[in-house]
């Protein structure tokens, strides 16, 4: 009962992204059963859209400049959680971890009104990364923490005592030894942050993201089977890099001898 359970609830769940392909290579402009016959029409456009092109590059800039300052404060936080004990270091966790439990409607209002009415800023993509790196840090946190509990905490103690200082020993040994973690973190925050929409909805500009740009072309029905032409990329895109991330991670506890108990999700 429990595996019937297991395959009605996957079913449930991935039919509605399993229609995208279907229908973005359906000929008509109706999303409906029959199909009207099958056409690559809806991909060409894309390649001459020159807002979709502007969007895209806002999405990639974005999610580069958020996944790496998360994973720079991920690696931050993992090695204090790991490798120190001080007052206060429950509290602290709890705090980074906390967006991962609150919805995301309440982050973006919030942000929005600290951005808008307490620091006086104009929205930009910059508030976007920022709130982005603040929603992407407890994922690279969580991968992070997983890659430091791997670590032979020894093996830095041999590195000083035969010479190196803290920071060579942080660079040549520590960094190497968690490097698939690392990896697999910026691609997960990189994922998380090219896919997001309702905070970038709140805080975006004059320049929209992709997923914005992609929520403005459904008031076109014309145009919806574009949308659908591009999910199918987005969604390839995406299970590839998850698919990526995810062999990083096994690879990296394979390396450290440590048994696998899951995924990082």
């Amino acid at each position: 009962m429990l595996r019937a359970y297991t395959i009605a609830f996957l079913i449930f769940l991935y039919a509605p992204i399993l229609l995208l392909p279907v229908f973005a290579f359906n000929d008509g402009t109706v999303i409906a059963f029959p199909l009207d016959g099958f056409t690559t029409k809806w991909f060409e456009e894309l390649w001459t859209n020159a807002e979709l092109h502007a969007a895209l590059v806002n999405s990639l800039l974005v999610a580069c400049a958020s996944s790496v300052l998360a994973v720079l404060l991920g690696i931050a936080a993992a090695r204090a959680n790991i490798r120190y004990k001080f007052p206060g270091k429950t509290a602290a966790m709890g705090l980074i971890m906390l967006p991962l439990v609150l919805p995301e409607i309440i982050v973006a209002v919030s942000l929005l009104v600290v951005a808008i009415r307490i620091l006086g800023l104009d929205l930009s993509l910059w508030t976007v990364v920022a709130a982005h790196v603040l929603i992407c840090t407890p994922f690279a946190v969580a991968i992070l923490n997983a890659s430091f509990q791997s670590l032979d905490a020894s093996l830095e103690e041999a590195a000083i005592d035969l010479g190196f200082t803290r920071g060579e020993t942080f660079r040549l040994i520590t960094l190497p030894l968690i490097m698939p973690g690392i990896v697999a973190a910026l691609l997960i925050s990189f994922t998380i942050s090219l896919d997001e929409f309702i905070i970038a909805f709140f805080l975006t500009g004059s320049d929209p993201t992709l997923p914005v740009y992609i929520w403005s072309l459904l008031r076109f029905p014309r145009l919806i089977p574009v949308v659908m032409a591009l999910g199918t990329i987005l969604m390839v895109v995406s299970i590839s890099i998850l698919i990526l991330a995810e062999w990083n991670r096994r690879r990296g506890l394979r390396r450290a001898g440590v048994a696998d108990k899951g995924g990082f999700l």
